[in-house]
Order: structure tokens, then sequence, then C-alpha cells
């Protein structure tokens, strides 16, 4: 018999019976015949036709593996995409004479291979009183495999996508089945799983063969890809194997990239990207300079960009500047994180999206987006956008936000020396005064001033309405709690996420913000006491600054948060002031909140911005362990680390009132 009717037989039988009835051990393919065109489907009898909405099983948890219906459901599924495996190694054969007869005898084997696992499926399914095609049955892997130009693309696609998935899959459920007690089902799985470690085996020998010799297998694996196929669909949705993988002939660098690896698997992906000086870049901007962050600025903006971790989910992507090593992402996930696709700034390429979120909208960021906005679904919220106006970004919002509310205390916005003097002057009489650089953030161009400081001032004064074009004057307070209420806007309300506590060092500059599910119990109880029953600061932050917001911002979409603080009066008493500043982007104390969300319930946490510098004759492997025993985790890299090391620890419920 040839090679060639075997393959017919298997791709164009319109009875099961033929379709299934075992190829010859023996054949010959001494005349491979010519090249087919690709069919519409396979030949299948009419109650096994293929079509696009087939039912896909949800696979029984470990509850519902004794139900014989359930299992009957999965087996069906499991049975088409057998069969479908099957017609596919045989349009392999009949589309690609030319291939090499080496190559075409492995796929003829495991053609072989398929019509048993088929066989083996619809036996254990009649048992389970379920018959082959009383279920609608899906033909996406036809539709996403048979379109294949080359071998090559088969091998990619089936052999290291799709068959290495079931590397995961059944190894996994064969374990489950056979806890259950499900000694047939779990055999199955078992013979399925010995021999799909075979054909991923032989898939990887001929993807070495025709790939790229300058690329690694994983770089050249990636690049063999097009959408809607990614490198996410090599895993199956089952804990990873990483034994059956270098059984199949995978080296550890592929399998490490691998695990760590995430790509949407048909959501559209919203892509988020960390800008943390969005500040800074608009003064410079209104300066006519080029926006070149300084030392700690660049820091920021590296060391940091993982807590896009926080607000992103598995199927997003973020998008960096310098991605971690797949050692980190391998510690983020056993510490329980999922990992969003991480792709380098500069190739994100051409799919639909669900929409874009930077930190801040600014105007290098609407450029860096804008050759993606047409490809941003148009039901998503998180469209393209034009930057924010420059006073957004200012101190000057929060002083327009207290003339909204009516706020006694109301800081000064200066626009020159002359007027910037006279108002510190009139502060000063009261007592010290505070200015603050109008695009400056994270306590960055502040300057407390007590009467006898003018000269000083003014010098200072020089320099930061050079660079900031504006400064707002406050009165300096004895501050005994800053804390922080996080909004999330759209065009339709203003809703409030929570509220975070943080603390400052003494230059005003962010150090850790703390949350929990209930944000009184992180407050000091006479501050919680002066807060709930005379401030009433829910009423404020429920109802009163998110109807000012609507009126302050028209248009804006996106993260808000407004800070705020207690101080201590001079005859001991406690005052606040509802707003201190409003950033209108992500803030820090919003991180800390998402990332809250993705802890236990019941728990408080602290984010914290660590000084490398305080870890330089410790070792990096000590830091992370240390870290994790602590029920902490460091979110970046720290051997990629310039400045910072961003630490989020949670403590459990029993503690959450105690930290």
């Amino acid at each position: 018999m040839q090679m060639r009717e075997a393959a017919e037989q298997v791709l164009f039988a319109r009875t099961l019976e033929e379709k299934l009835q075992l190829s010859p051990i023996d054949v010959s393919d001494e005349l491979p015949g010519s090249a087919i065109l690709t069919p519409d489907g396979p030949g299948r009898p009419d109650e096994l036709r293929i079509v696009e909405k087939g039912v896909r099983a949800d696979f029984p948890g470990v509850n519902k593996l004794d139900d014989d219906r359930e299992r009957g459901r999965m087996m069906h599924f499991l049975a088409n995409h057998e069969l479908l495996a099957a017609e596919l190694m045989a349009l392999v054969l009949l589309k690609f004479p030319d291939a090499p007869k080496e190559y075409r005898a492995g796929v003829y084997e495991a053609m072989r291979e398929e019509q048993m696992h088929t066989l083996m499926y619809l036996r254990r399914m009649k048992e389970c009183g379920v018959q082959f095609g009383e279920l609608p049955l899906n033909n996406y892997f036809w539709r996403l495999i048979a379109p294949m130009e080359t071998p090559m693309d088969f091998v990619t696609r089936l052999n290291l996508t799709f068959e290495q998935a079931n590397l995961d899959f059944s190894k996994h459920y064969a374990e489950l089945f056979r806890q259950a007690g499900d000694t047939a089902t779990a055999g199955v799985l078992e013979k399925i799983y010995q021999d799909e470690i075979g054909h991923v085996g032989h898939g990887v020998k001929w993807f070495r063969k025709w790939k790229d010799k300058e690329d690694n297998d994983w770089n050249a694996f990636k690049k063999s890809l097009v959408f809607p196929f990614s490198a996410s669909k090599a895993k199956g949705i089952a804990p990873f194997n990483a034994e059956g993988r270098r059984l199949a002939g995978f080296d550890d660098d592929f399998i490490d990239h691998l695990e760590v690896y995430e790509q949407s698997r048909g959501r559209t992906p919203v892509v988020h990207w960390f800008n943390p000086n969005a500040e800074l870049e608009v003064a410079a901007r209104r300066r006519g300079e080029k926006f070149q962050p300084k030392k700690m600025s660049l820091a920021m903006e590296h060391d940091a960009e993982m807590v896009m971790l926080a607000w992103s989910r598995r199927d997003d992507v973020a998008l960096m500047r310098k991605p971690p090593t797949k050692e980190h992402l391998a510690y983020l996930k056993r510490a329980g994180f999922l990992i969003p696709e991480i792709v380098e700034l500069g190739k994100l390429d051409d799919r639909k999206l669900g929409g874009l979120r930077p930190w801040a909208w600014t105007p290098e960021v609407s450029e860096l987006f804008h050759p993606h906005h047409e490809r941003v679904s148009q039901s998503s919220s998180w469209q393209w956008r034009e930057p924010i106006p420059d006073e957004w970004l200012s101190k000057e919002i929060g002083v327009r936000l207290h003339d909204l509310l009516d706020t006694t205390d109301r800081p000064s916005v200066c626009v020159d020396m002359e007027s910037a003097m006279a108002c510190l002057e009139a502060h000063l009489v009261h007592g010290p005064a505070l200015i603050k650089g109008a695009y400056g953030c994270a306590g960055r161009d502040h300057l407390k001033v007590a009467a006898g400081e003018e000269p000083a001032a003014r010098d200072w004064l020089s320099r930061v309405l050079r660079q900031h074009g504006k400064v707002v004057i406050e009165v300096w307070r004895d501050r005994v709690a800053d804390f922080s209420a996080l909004y999330e806007m759209d065009n339709e309300k203003v809703q409030l996420a929570g509220l975070t506590v943080m603390e400052n060092d003494s230059r005003g500059r962010f150090v850790t913000s703390r949350v929990a599910q209930k944000w009184g119990s992180i407050l000091d109880e006479e501050v919680a006491a002066f807060l709930f029953r005379e401030a009433d600061v829910m009423q404020w932050y429920q109802e009163k600054i998110p109807a000012a917001l609507r009126e302050l911002l028209p248009g804006y979409v996106g993260p808000l948060g407004v800070d705020a603080m207690v101080f201590r009066n001079a005859d001991e008493s406690l005052g606040w002031t509802p707003v201190v500043e409003l950033n209108a982007r992500m803030t820090m104390g919003r991180v800390a909140l998402e990332l809250l969300a993705k802890s236990r319930p019941g728990a408080s946490g602290r984010l914290s911005f660590l000084r490398t510098a305080d870890f330089k004759n410790k070792d990096v492997k000590d830091i992370m362990k240390g870290s994790l025993q602590e029920g902490g985790i460091l979110l970046n890299d720290p051997t990629q680390a310039h400045q910072f090391l961003v630490h989020w620890m949670v403590n459990p419920p029993a503690q959450a009132q105690k930290h």
C-alpha cells in the first residue's frame, strides 16, 4: 500500500469506520503523487461535520471527575481533536509530497497513533454514555493549521504548539483521574501522553533542521508564529510540565522562557505603559526643551516598571523599556502573580487591541501610542487620546479643586518672582510656608521656608520659576498623617476605588503606601476618630469630591488620586486638608490598592520603595528569599535595579490591624 493511499483514506473517507481503519505499519512512499490544494474541510459523515461554533468542553474539576456525563463530554471534545490531528497529518502527506522521506515517515507513524487515540476516546466515551456526534464538533484546529504553506508551518503549529500544550493537559488529567479511581480514563490519557512526547520530539527534530541557525530555539519559535498563534498556546491550562518537554528534546533555555511567557489567548489585550515622570516631561516641553530625565528620574522609569503587574491582567500587554530576566519572572510566578505578556518597547505588533492605559497621558505617550490607535476596539473605554492639558498635571489643578470645594487655607499660585515673594511674606507672618514647583512630584522641587530665610528662598525661586513657570505656596503644617483617595473616572461617573495611607520621608518623597480592605483599620486611633467623627471624611470622598472632579476634568478617562493630610494645630487639636494635591494619572497608592485586590481576603499590604544602596553587601538571592519568607515580594528584578527595589508585603488578615 502506498502512503498516499492511506493518507487519502484518513482525510477523505466519509465514514468513521473507514477513517479509523488503522493504516498498515509498512507502506511505500515511492509514489507520493502531486501536491493537493487544501480542502475546505476533511471528509466526514454528516453527524461528524466540523463547524466554527462547535462545543468546547469545560474540563471537569476534581469534584466532578466521577460524573460520567461530564467525562463523556470531555472525551467527545478530545476525540474530535485526535481525529482532526490524524486528518491534518494526512493533509501534510498530501500537500507536501516533496518533503524529506524521513520527515514524512515520522508524520505517517504519528497519524496512525492519532487514529488509535481517537478509538480509545470513542470506547471510553461510549462507556460514559455519550455517542460521538451527539454534540457539535469544533473546526478550530482545522481553521488554524490547514492553511499551512510549508511543513515547517505544521511543525510549529501542531507539534510545537497544540501537541506541546497537551503535554501539560494529558499528564495532569491522567493523574487526577487516577486519584479519583478512574483507572480506565487515566490509562487512556497516560498512553496519549507518552505518544505525545514522541510527536513533539519529532517536531523538535525537524524544527531545528529548518530554523534559522543564527537563532536559538526560543527566538526561532516565537518568530515562526503568526497571529492568532502565540507561544502561550503551547502551554496547557494545567500545571506546567517541564519534565515532559525535556523528554521531547527541548533545552532548558526554551523551557524556562516558555514557562514564564504569557500572551492573550483570545481577549484583545490592553496595553500598559509606565511613564512616572509625566510632570517633569510636561515642564520640559513648556520650556521648549526635550525631556532628558536625570539619574534618579531615569532610575524610577527603569526600576519600577513592574508595578504594571498591579493593574494589568494576565492576557494584557506590559510595554517595557527592559524586560526582567526569565528567572525573575519565574520568581514572581512562584509568588502567585499572573504575569501579563511583556513586550519590549518598539516591538508591539499589529494585533487588535483592547485599550491603551499609560501611567499618564502626556504628549510623549500620545505620540508613542498613536501608530496603534486604529487597532483599539471601538467598544473599549481606553481609546487613544490627545495629551491631557498641561494644567491637569500641575499643582495648580489641586488649587482649582480647592476653589470648587470652597475650602479654607487655599494655596496660592504665583507666576513670577514679585508675586511669589509677596505671597511668601504674607504666609510667613503666620509661620513657616511650603513652596512647590508647579510640576514637581514625589517631593521634588519642594522647599520649606521659615522667617529670615527669604534670601535663600529667592535664589531657589529663581531656579524653580524658570523650570516650572509657576509655583504654589501654602501654609506649612505639622503633619500627623498623609492619605490618598483613589478614583477611576470615565465619561459617566467618578468611582471611588479606595483610600490608602502614605508614608513620605522628611523631604516629602514617597516611601510607602499602606492599604487594607477596611481603611480605618490602618489609621492611628486618634486620627481615625477625628476623620470619621469630626471631619465626616467619607462624605467628602464619596460625594463632594467626585462631583467637583466631574466639573473640573471634563472628558477625562482614567485613574485619579487626591492626596490629603491630617495635621496638628498649635493647641494640639487635629485639623485636616481634604486636598493637598490632585494627580490626574496613576499613583503608587492605586498600585498598592490593586495589589491588595489580588491578595487574600481580609489582608492588608504595604508597597515600599527601598534603596539598592542599603543592600550593597547582600546577595541578590538572599534578598529575594528573605523577602518571600517574610511574606514580601520584590516586584522588580534586583539584578537589573539601578536605585530602587519595589517591595510588596502582604500581612495576613489576623495582622491587618497591627500594621
